[in-house]
């Protein structure tokens, strides 16, 4: 990871951290957005890849995340805010056009910005989660009272389950559950989600302890108060897009053993196609036996894809 350096912006009034590696030349930069509990390092594989294959890779953390400050008031930040944040860094890197790389709630970033500013971004492509157009508020109605996400909504107990485990505990459990193929369900009222975890349960393969490790610092450092606000708590935030139709190049990579899958009717909207009356450009890819996690449990097969994309578009 020597390779890959580290720099801060200054961004709406907080400093964020971005991780940075390959000059680009003439090729649109890249532009990595990770999900919870990621942060830069989690593109770590495919920046190395995109560089070498002559981009420039940029993986921020968001505010809140990672080395990057926080807001003065985490508990109202928003998906809003992160739009912005993500328009004014490329402002600031006096970046015309970017590809945009999201994985988890990153690919709600991703498709909002395409739609709010499709004259910055050449291309997307997201990890595990198609486009589907800003509805009226309707998350929480989809989920069963022990989910993950209903439990993280909840203000307080989340905060109040974490706080019983030292950071590097958290991401752990949190790596191990979200690495399953079934969403984390707590089984009654009285149990949390982190106890979800036996003790004695080991990292996935790909996964090891120096990563662990990284995580735990960062988190260390950041805490999960804006992490628990953006995304799982902002879920509900409304858009006014008159256009509702992402005309830049798309492409949704899939895991066969992600979670995600299981929610309500996502598998069944992703093998639909119906993604392409919003997306008209669009390409799906699928790996059966990838996690939640697939960009670092195979980083080769997803790298792969990710550069024929870019290779095709830019």
């Amino acid at each position: 990871m020597e390779e890959i350096k580290h720099k801060y912006t200054q961004v709406n009034g907080l400093k964020l951290h971005t991780a940075e590696i390959g000059s680009g030349g003439s090729s649109p930069a890249v532009v990595f957005l990770h999900g919870f509990p990621e942060i830069w390092y989690s593109w770590r594989h495919q920046m190395i890849a995109v560089a070498k294959a002559g981009f420039r890779a940029i993986a921020p953390d968001y505010r809140g995340y990672g080395l990057s400050d926080p807001p003065a008031r985490p508990d109202e930040a928003t998906f809003s805010d992160l739009i912005a944040d993500l328009l004014a860094l490329i402002d600031s890197l006096n970046l015309s056009k970017v590809f945009l790389i999201g994985k988890d709630f990153g690919s709600r970033i991703v498709y909002l910005f395409s739609l709010l500013h499709p004259e910055r971004v050449c291309g997307v492509i997201t990890l595990g989660v198609p486009f589907s157009p800003p509805s009226p508020p309707s998350v929480v109605k989809h989920h069963s009272e022990g989910s993950y996400i209903s439990r993280w909504q909840e203000r307080g107990r989340a905060e109040a389950d974490f706080s019983r485990f030292d950071s590097r505990t958290v991401v752990r459990n949190i790596y191990i559950l979200f690495s399953r193929s079934e969403v984390p369900t707590a089984l009654d009222r009285s149990q949390e989600i982190m106890d979800i975890v036996d003790p004695s349960t080991p990292l996935p393969p790909w996964f090891t302890d120096q990563d662990l490790d990284v995580y735990a610092s960062l988190y260390q450092k950041s805490g999960f108060q804006t992490a628990l606000q953006l995304p799982y708590r902002s879920l509900d935030e409304e858009f006014e897009i008159a256009n509702l139709k992402v005309e830049v190049p798309a492409l949704v990579i899939t895991g066969g053993k992600d979670y995600s899958l299981k929610f309500p009717g996502i598998e069944e909207y992703i093998r639909s196609g119906r993604a392409k009356i919003y997306v008209p450009n669009y390409e799906t890819a699928f790996l059966p036996e990838a996690s939640h996690f697939m960009q670092e449990q195979f980083p080769d097969q997803v790298n792969q894809i990710m550069l024929n994309f870019l290779c095709n578009h830019c």
